[in-house]
């Protein structure tokens, strides 16, 4: 509009000066007085003004009427007229204003004009709180808005005072139309005067510390934008103001208040604190409300962000920091937020990392805390909680996905397999086995589990990059995968369905996959190929071609397939074979035998010729194929024919009967090549095979075998076809008996003999210790036969068996020797895996079929059973001979006695410790684990009493010792076997601990008669008063079993087996609670006290013991008390190592041992704390953040945990302090000065955080650090440099001896890190002593060892006068009352040497580790304490 321009309004009043002067005196001269107008006639003359669309005519003028001031009073009444007399007020009132505006705008520069303008906007206000707030009424406020600039100063003032005074009235948003007037107003008064903006401020001032209605917070954060001159402080009391009423906001307007909240962010105002408000409201208070409308709010305000971190990336970065800065701001707001911005391509990466680290970091503090002795419950609680809001924030962000959030669904898919992918950087199966977690695989799988359900858009996503992951990543990384694609098809197989070209592409690549991939991946697919034939058909050609391949890995892979695709086909489609998840509802093997099988033996008969195939192979394929028959026949016996008719002319290849003569084809199962030896045949596993499938067949089915095969070709039996079927099954059953009575009566080296025709006396060898371990695993067959009828027979029949079993255990022994002669052979892998492969099962527990890497033993847990009652009988019975032939002195019949009895009880112990440690291989779905191992914790009680036994045997053995030297050989053999039966037990108490099955194993255990012990009948007393059963029954267990035979094996010098009790003791302990470890841990320290004992090991191992089970504080006191006995013997004083030491365990035979055992303890306490500073300094940045403080102006949790930590370092200092004192060997002295350098490392960092950053408040250091401190500086710094002294004496003494330069060379790197850090810790203590006026360093000694220093050995003497003493020594510098932090400044501007220059330090703030080995720095003497330089006093 032309009025609006003030430029062409001073152009026109400059030009036309006298035109409008004629003018005006005509009018004057015709017209007394303009004629009067009304409101009708206003809106009339403004609407003729104005003819079209609002635009003014350019020789238009204002009517005379309104120039006259004398017209003012009536103009304004027609307004107060109009809203009072009016039907519809606010259109009356809007009419005529505007229209008055309109025509006021032609003549603003006119004074009465201006007055007028300034008039009728009070008079507005005045009523705009009784009139209708609409459209109307805006667009009034707007023109008011325009013309702002022409009325006076003070008017303006006076319009905003009216308009703040009718703040109580304003209720809905439309009620603070007339404040979009203020921001104009604001700028025009801060521009006008020099106080205008203390005149601003007050009314800001007085508008926050009104009460703000729903309405009216809406109206300031829309306009708050355009209040740039809000300092900081306004800004967060405005954004409190907003938060703390944005509760009582309508949920449809909070997207549009969030948008109007990142506006003003994106304007610079307040950034964190926007978006920390937006994120806290929105994930706590809003977020308790689960209702689909909150749903859909937050969709909306999410793509908010979005939106708005695309126009401003600083957003963005303020919302990963947020994350970074503070764990307890998570929640699942946050992680939408996160995953909503990681659609950002500037910000994809950084998101998920973020997200990615805290859930680790969240998982790694608990499990941290869980196992952190000296941490309170309080505080493992609190991290507990932690963990389970992170999970659950996760998984709420994603199972709301689905409203109005779809643009996170890459970003979680994205983030799903990254999840997976971590599953190795945190171990979290036993973290959520207790406590209720899902664990970083669990919570990833079912991620991606509720995309895959819910959003059809994200399934083509999801299986292009399990197909991708599968193929690309490194075989340990892939089974989290492609255990999801397993959990995919058992859950949504219809879907699926559709995924299968996908499916088949990945299969393409089968052949190039790692062994152990491609045969879980079968397995995965296995659910799947029940609904597809087409899936079916293209996996048995994939599998087909596979097994031409040169691979061994790819052929067991193959194998395996084979065997599952036909398991696949046997079971009901609702069960699935290859569970991933452990359930106890499974059906057993017995009961998996009865579920009829609709489909018979076909797919059996059509893989037949692949499974024929396989009988070509090496011995490792046939090995599976062997068990894998017999989880064929587990799951349907009904095929046990089927099988037999397969395997029968393969067996008869190897067995011949010559009339009454059976001859085994031992030989033909080895070959030569290249001169290796070979097992081409593993005839034992066989035998087996055959074995376990006779056991399993159901007796008197034999129609249903008939209907089972006719089903499965499509026409019946014969009776012909019958006969032939049963006599396959009669002919394995009468050949196992022939077997078994020809290996009872043969010779053994006329079988062992049969390879005489080798080329050579090695190969020959080789071959016949081949051949002995193919006899060896044949006789284990024939033993678990033996035990199955033992478990059935009775009375005579039962003796005779018991008779046989002995005699093939004599067998097993004989051939055992000729198959472990020599550990190093060329015979196979196999010879070295029988004996040595259960030491490394393979852990990968994906729930699948497993390749078969190792031995699966022969024996059943039941057959073991047995074995184990015989060898007790046995052992018994050779007990009381050895005390009846102790007393009449004839050893003819104990010697022969002894020796059977040893046989049984090696063979029994060595058989069970190979069950029990490969008890890892199957998984637990896998139908072998049921039928061989079975109930394993059967064993705990038979060994426990063996153990017993064997202890009390060994107690009469040594009894006779002095007197025959077989019965001190006996006694050794019987410590042996001792030993080993102590190791099944503690393997078995392992297992059954990682599986929580050791309450039941525990119960059994202690239904075992215990040995006599007097003195524990109270606690055992008031351990079986306990009410959990779980924590009663570890208590009992080592009241009852563990401490009395401990005693009982001390006094038999039987070491090697305390060391296990040791560690039994240990195992269980660590999971009792505080009360009862600490009566332990006494009773350990007890012991150490009046055990005299020479041995290392064992020393170790009570030391570590003792300490472990005692609670903090106690258990570095115990240390402490230790290191003050050992100095006894390892201090610098020879008189003092003459005394006896209060602990009997440490003399001159154990004290390198125990100091080394001490040293391993202190690093680890050290590496607690490297964390616990890094959980500090969170802490103590959440603490300057909170608003919440208590008077002292600590946080209250970072507070405790502060002091937890202060004292937990006071102890380490005191340990440390002792090992100073004393003198170590070569190797303890380097990892002492390596513990001490990192020690101080983290002081450092615990006093830096105790200096407040700028603009927070100095607190002055607690009591508990200060103490802290001056512990430091008087009983370890002082020591320690006299300790690197001496160290660098006897360097210069021995120089020219052998190995002093390496030494030298590497204490030379030690030294100077040690110093360095030492320094470093010192400058943040003066530092900190500067800011709160406490000097903290008036204790410290300046360094002398310094890396460049020379010693003179003739001058070098030792420091004798103990820290205490400084004070009396009147020449002492510091006896006159140390001198403050003052006068230390005083010395500093007196120009004293600066220890650490400008860069150095700034290198040190930025914690660079790297340089702390190699200090670039130059170090001096100083004649008081380490002083900081001056550029840091100007910081």
């Amino acid at each position: 509009m032309q009025s609006l321009n003030p430029s062409l309004r001073k152009k026109r009043v400059s030009t036309n000066t006298e035109r409008l002067s004629r003018n005006a005196t005509k009018a004057m001269a015709t017209i007394e007085s303009p004629p009067p107008l009304n409101d009708v006639d206003i809106v009339r003359l403004a609407q003729q003004k104005l003819p079209t669309g609002n635009h003014l005519q350019t020789n238009a003028s204002p009517p005379p009427f309104l120039l006259s001031s004398h017209s003012h009073a009536a103009l304004l009444s027609y307004l107060h007229l109009r809203a009072t007399n009016s039907p519809s007020p606010s259109t009356a009132v809007s009419e005529y204003v505007i229209s008055l505006l309109s025509l006021i705008s032609l003549s603003l520069e006119t004074p009465s004009v201006s007055s007028l303008l300034s008039s009728l906007l009070s008079s507005y206000a005045q009523i705009y709180p009784s009139l209708t707030h609409d459209s109307y009424s805006l667009k009034t406020i707007n023109f008011f808005n325009t013309l702002l600039t022409h009325i006076p100063f003070d008017d303006l003032k006076s319009v905003i005072d009216l308009v703040v005074s009718n703040l109580s009235c304003v209720v809905t948003m439309d009620d603070a139309q007339l404040f979009d007037l203020l921001p104009q107003c604001f700028e025009l008064i801060r521009n006008a005067e020099k106080k205008g903006g203390d005149y601003v401020n007050s009314v800001v001032d007085k508008i926050l510390d009104s009460k703000w209605s729903k309405g009216f917070l809406l109206k300031m954060v829309s306009i708050a934008k355009d209040f740039s001159f809000l300092d900081k402080m306004r800004g967060k009391e405005f954004l409190e103001k907003v938060f703390v009423g944005i509760k009582n906001v309508d949920l449809m307007d909070l997207p549009s208040l969030v948008y109007q909240l990142l506006v003003l962010a994106s304007k610079g105002f307040n950034k964190r604190e926007v978006l920390e408000g937006i994120v806290w409201f929105f994930g706590s208070e809003l977020g308790s409300k689960m209702t689909s409308t909150v749903r859909q709010v937050e969709g909306t305000v999410l793509l908010h962000v979005n939106f708005a971190v695309k126009q401003d990336p600083s957003l963005g970065k303020e919302v990963m920091g947020l994350v970074k800065s503070d764990l307890t701001a998570f929640n699942h707001f946050t992680v939408a937020v996160l995953l909503s911005v990681s659609r950002v391509r500037r910000f994809s990466e950084s998101s998920i990392t973020i997200l990615k680290t805290a859930l680790l970091t969240a998982y790694r503090d608990y499990k941290f805390t869980k196992d952190c002795k000296w941490m309170p419950d309080d505080m493992k609680e609190e991290y507990l909680k932690s963990v389970k809001v992170v999970e659950n924030s996760v998984f709420r962000a994603v199972n709301e996905s689905n409203y109005g959030k779809e643009h996170m669904v890459p970003s979680i898919v994205q983030f799903g397999f990254i999840l997976l992918e971590s599953v190795g950087e945190v171990n979290c199966k036993e973290l959520c086995s207790s406590n209720g977690l899902l664990g970083i695989e669990e919570l990833g799988i079912q991620m991606l589990k509720t995309l895959f359900e819910v959003h059809d858009m994200a399934r083509n996503e999801i299986i292009d990059q399990i197909k991708f992951r599968i193929l690309s990543l490194k075989p340990e990384l892939s089974q989290p995968i492609i255990r999801l694609l397993c959990h995919l098809i058992k859950r949504y197989p219809y879907p699926m369905l559709e995924h299968i070209p996908r499916l088949k592409e990945l299969l393409d690549y089968f052949t190039f996959m790692d062994g152990k991939v491609a045969s879980y991946l079968i397995s995965a697919l296995l659910p799947l190929i029940r609904f597809s034939r087409d899936l079916q058909d293209y996996t048995i050609l994939v599998v087909r071609k596979a097994m031409f391949r040169r691979e061994d890995t790819i052929r067991l892979a193959a194998t395996n397939s084979v065997i599952g695709l036909i398991l696949a086909e046997k079971l009901p489609k609702e069960d699935g074979l290859f569970s991933l998840q452990d359930s106890s509802s499974q059906a057993s093997c017995s009961q998996q035998a009865d579920i009829p099988c609709s489909m018979g033996g076909s797919l059996f008969q059509e893989l037949s010729a692949l499974l024929q195939r396989c009988l070509y192979q090496q011995a490792k394929v046939k090995e599976v194929m062997y068990q894998g028959l017999v989880k064929l026949i587990l799951v349907d016996p009904s095929i046990g024919g089927l099988v037999f008719d397969f395997l029968l002319p393969h067996f008869l290849q190897f067995f011949k009967e010559q009339g009454p003569d059976v001859q085994l084809g031992v030989s033909s199962c080895i070959k030569s090549e290249s001169g290796k030896v070979v097992i081409q045949e593993p005839l034992d596993c066989l035998l087996s095979c055959v074995s376990w499938i006779l056991l399993l067949q159901p007796h008197g089915k034999t129609d249903q075998l008939s209907d089972s095969v006719g089903a499965c070709f499509g026409f019946s039996l014969s009776q012909e076809n019958e006969d032939g079927r049963n006599l396959s099954s009669e002919v394995f059953s009468g050949a196992l008996l022939k077997i078994r009575k020809f290996l009872r009566n043969a010779n053994l080296e006329e079988i062992l003999g049969q390879t005489q025709d080798a080329s050579s006396a090695a190969v020959y060898e080789e071959k016949r210790k081949s051949c002995a371990l193919i006899l060896s695993g044949v006789v284990e067959v024939v033993l678990n036969i033996i035990a199955m009828d033992l478990e059935k027979a009775l009375d005579q029949k039962k003796v005779e068996l018991e008779k046989e079993l002995i005699q093939f255990v004599d067998l097993h022994d004989s051939l055992a020797k000729d198959a472990c002669t020599s550990r190093q052979s060329n015979v196979t892998k196999r010879l070295n895996l029988r004996v040595t492969a259960y030491d490394t099962p393979d852990k990968i527990d994906s729930g699948n079929i497993k390749l078969i890497r190792e031995h699966i033993p022969f024996l059943a847990t039941s057959s073991i059973y047995q074995l184990l009652q015989i060898a007790l009988k046995l052992y018994s019975s050779d007990s009381s001979d050895i005390e009846a032939t102790s007393q009449n002195h004839t050893q003819s019949s104990l010697s022969k006695a002894s020796k059977s009895c040893f046989k049984i009880v090696s063979f029994a112990l060595n058989v069970t410790l190979h069950h029990i440690k490969s008890s890892a291989v199957l998984g637990n779905e896998d139908p072998l684990k049921k039928l061989i191992y079975g109930e394993i914790n059967m064993l705990g009680p038979q060994l426990l009493r063996l153990t017993l036994l064997l202890k009390s045997g060994s107690s009469v053995a040594t009894s006779q010792k002095k007197k025959e030297s077989k019965a001190k050989k006996d006694a050794e053999e019987r410590k042996d076997h001792l030993h080993l039966a102590l190791v099944c037990l503690e393997e078995i108490i392992t297992i059954s601990l990682s599986s929580s099955r050791l309450t039941g194993l525990l119960e059994n255990l202690l239904s075992v008669p215990q040995l006599e012990y007097d003195g524990m009948q109270d606690e055992c007393d008031l351990a079986s008063k306990i009410d959990d059963q779980d924590i009663r029954n570890k208590q009992l267990f080592i009241l009852k079993i563990l401490r009395p035979l401990f005693t009982e094996l001390i006094k038999l010098s039987a070491f090697r087996t305390v060391e296990i009790l040791c560690d039994i003791m240990l195992m269980i302990g660590h999971k009792l609670p505080c009360k009862w470890r600490n009566s332990h841990g006494a009773w350990a320290i007890q012991i150490c006290k009046t055990s005299d004992i020479t041995n290392s090991s064992i020393v170790k191992s009570m030391v570590r013991l003792a300490i472990s089970l005692s609670s903090p504080p106690t258990d570095l006191l115990v240390a402490q008390d230790m290191l003050k006995e050992l100095l006894k013997f390892m201090g610098s004083n020879s008189v003092e190592s003459l005394q006896a030491s209060q602990y009997l365990i440490i003399n001159q035979s154990t004290t390198t041992a125990i100091a080394s055992c001490l040293l391993q303890i202190t690093d680890t306490v050290i590496a607690d704390m490297d964390w616990a500073t890094k959980r500090l300094k969170t802490a103590s940045q959440i603490a300057q953040k909170s608003s919440h403080l208590n008077q002292n102006g600590d946080h209250n949790s970072g507070l405790a945990f502060g002091e937890n930590l202060y004292s937990r370092v006071k102890a380490v200092v005191e340990v440390l302090s002792s090992f100073a004192l004393m003198s170590l060997k070569d190797t303890q002295a380097e990892h002492f000065l390596r513990l001490t350098a990192r020690f101080y490392k983290h002081l450092a960092q615990i006093s830096k955080l105790r200096i407040a950053p700028k603009g927070h408040k100095q607190l002055l250091p607690t009591l508990q650090f200060q103490k802290l401190v001056e512990l430091t500086c008087k009983q370890l710094t002082i020591p320690l440099y006299n300790f690197v002294a001496e160290m660098q004496q006897a360097q210069q003494e021995n120089a020219n001896s052998k190995g002093m330069i390496n030494k030298i060379k590497r204490e030379n790197k030690c030294i100077p890190d040690l110093i360095f850090q030492i320094e470093d810790y010192e400058k943040y203590l003066i530092r900190l002593s500067k800011a709160t006026k406490v000097n903290l360093l008036k204790y410290a000694k300046r360094s002398t060892s310094r890396d460049f220093k020379i010693l003179d050995p003739t001058t070098v003497t030792r420091d004798e006068d103990p820290p205490n003493n400084n004070d009396a020594n009147p020449n002492n510098p510091r006896a006159d009352g140390n001198a403050s932090c003052s006068d230390s400044e005083e010395h500093e501007e007196n120009g004293s040497d600066k220890v650490f220059s400008p860069q150095s330090e700034e290198e040190s703030e930025c914690g660079n580790e790297d340089r702390a080995s190699v200090p670039t720095v130059k170090r001096v003497k100083r004649s008081m304490i380490v002083h900081d330089s001056d550029d840091e006093e100007q910081e």
